[in-house]
């Protein structure tokens, strides 16, 4: 079990951790209050809001893992 999504990709069994590339979009949000002056001490600190659990059937198969349909069907993206 690992925390970000790229782990999966590369080999990693499941993930289930924040969305990445909505943390970066709303980092930017923030880039650009700063930019146009806004004190970073003003700014509300945030959690990550988007969580996805990917799993990897390739690395499953693998290991000789028979996952659950009850496990698959709630996975946000399934690497085959």
């Amino acid at each position: 079990m690992h925390l970000y999504r790229a782990h999966a990709d590369a080999g990693g069994l499941m993930t289930y951790g924040p969305n990445l590339p909505a943390m970066h979009k709303r980092s930017a949000y923030y880039v650009a209050r700063i930019l146009s002056g806004t004190p970073p001490g003003e700014l509300p600190l945030e959690r990550p809001t988007a969580f996805e659990f990917v799993i990897n059937l390739k690395t499953a198969q693998t290991l000789g893992l028979s996952l659950p349909q009850g496990l698959l069907v709630r996975a946000d993206h399934i690497i085959r």
